[in-house]
């Protein structure tokens, strides 16, 4: 059964407010979901821009939130580790934390990927995409996603 994840400020497919991207205060937008699994032991989300001209870029990588987690403000803080103990990992900026919508030209499709494990990831902080997949791998028990697309 897939997690409904979705966001208060754009709908599925509909643009992203400028707010949250580079042209804005570039803070990430707040989300919330669907109960998850008794079984779940932390939850990982990941947003990434397939339309990217060099391939997949990433803007998000965030991980063992804890299982009760329900949503996520707007404006989580750029640390590597937050207070209720989720962990980010870095963008393709290079940076820890959230970066919004920056597309070159075009529109764009923004991915907010959200998965329930059955483990907490043994990760430090500012691992990449790829580490935190390979981690997860054959731990998913639920995933889901929402999508807005942006435009400069």
């Amino acid at each position: 059964m897939a997690i409904k994840i979705e966001s208060s400020v754009f709908e599925e497919g509909k643009p992203i407010p400028q707010r949250y991207t580079c042209e804005g205060v570039n803070v990430s937008p707040p989300l919330q979901w669907t109960p998850l699994s008794e079984n779940t032991e932390s939850i990982a989300i990941i947003c990434e821009d397939p339309d990217a001209p060099g391939g997949l870029w990433v803007h998000w990588v965030i991980f063992n939130l804890p299982p009760d987690t329900g949503s996520l403000p707007e404006r989580v803080m750029e640390r590597e580790i937050l207070e209720n103990g989720a962990v980010q990992g870095i963008n393709d900026f290079g940076n820890v934390g959230y970066r919004g919508p920056c597309p070159p030209g075009g529109t764009h499709r923004y991915y907010f990927k959200i998965y329930a494990l059955d483990i907490e990831i043994d990760l430090p902080a500012l691992i990449t995409r790829k580490e935190l997949l390979n981690a997860m791998n054959g731990h998913i028990i639920d995933q889901g996603q929402t999508m807005g697309v942006y435009s400069r």
